[in-house]
């Protein structure tokens, strides 16, 4: 109960504001601003709309709401498509790297190892080029070198790919042929990945390569990292092999 000493609260002025409004007003304040709903589509959003429009000259709102309904809905079905295509496009890209790597673990030779990597990865993963790249080992390995292993300086893997870093996307590459070798003219995009095959054997990079904009910035590298790793314990078997492949 109010005491006769406590103040009584006067009414907001927003009461007071709405209390003055009536339909007429507001009605002729839309007929006199034709473009308030333009210029403010949210209150649209809130209000409800009559089940028939009639009469000429009228603004057929109910039609404008189905619209933006509609437009919400197409909004949503893209949003879908695009999740249901990026989903396709993973599983085929899990696909290839399945095959990718059975294919190598059939390799026991140095040279199928070689081989596999170089001539049968572009085709399962869907690229132009693959290549291994090693830095200069410890102690000289014949296997090491040849026309489809591409030699690196010392400290040329952090260069490249940073200290701190096991995989590079490149949406645009330039390559003098050191990676990419005479397949270097094709590649436009391409990703690089670190290669460490064990203690004795020297740090390295797999680099794919593509004509398209296959590889970029931003892309997922779990998938190429796995390939290396499985790459990097079928290097070191085979190479456990001594001379195997330097005849």
């Amino acid at each position: 109960m109010t005491q006769p000493h406590d103040p009584v609260p006067a009414a907001p002025q927003t009461e007071a504001e709405d209390a003055a409004l009536t339909d007429a007003a507001v009605a002729d304040y839309l007929m006199r601003h034709p473009d308030f709903l333009a210029r403010h589509p949210e209150v649209l959003g809130e209000m409800t709309a009559p089940a028939r429009w009639s009469g000429d000259g009228v603004v057929d709102m109910q039609h404008y709401l189905v619209n933006r309904h509609r437009n919400e809905i197409d909004e949503l079905r893209d949003c879908a498509q695009d999740v249901i295509e990026t989903s396709r496009s993973n599983m085929s890209t899990q696909t290839r790297a399945h095959a990718a790597v059975l294919g190598l673990l059939a390799a026991r030779r140095w040279e199928d190892v070689v081989h596999v990597v170089t001539h049968d990865w572009p085709l399962l993963l869907d690229v132009d080029v693959v290549n291994m790249a090693f830095e200069p080992p410890a102690r000289p390995d014949p296997r090491l070198v040849g026309p489809e292993i591409r030699g690196l300086l010392a400290g040329t893997v952090d260069v490249v790919l940073g200290a701190d870093q096991d995989a590079r996307l490149l949406r645009e590459v330039n390559d003098d042929g050191m990676l990419f070798g005479s397949g270097a003219g094709l590649v436009r995009s391409a990703a690089l990945i670190r290669m460490r095959p064990g203690p004795d054997l020297p740090a390295g990079i797999l680099a794919l390569g593509a004509r398209g904009d296959t590889f970029h910035p931003g892309q997922g590298t779990e998938l190429l990292n796995f390939l290396c790793r499985v790459l990097e314990a079928c290097i070191a078997r085979a190479l456990e092999q001594p001379g195997d492949g330097a005849g």
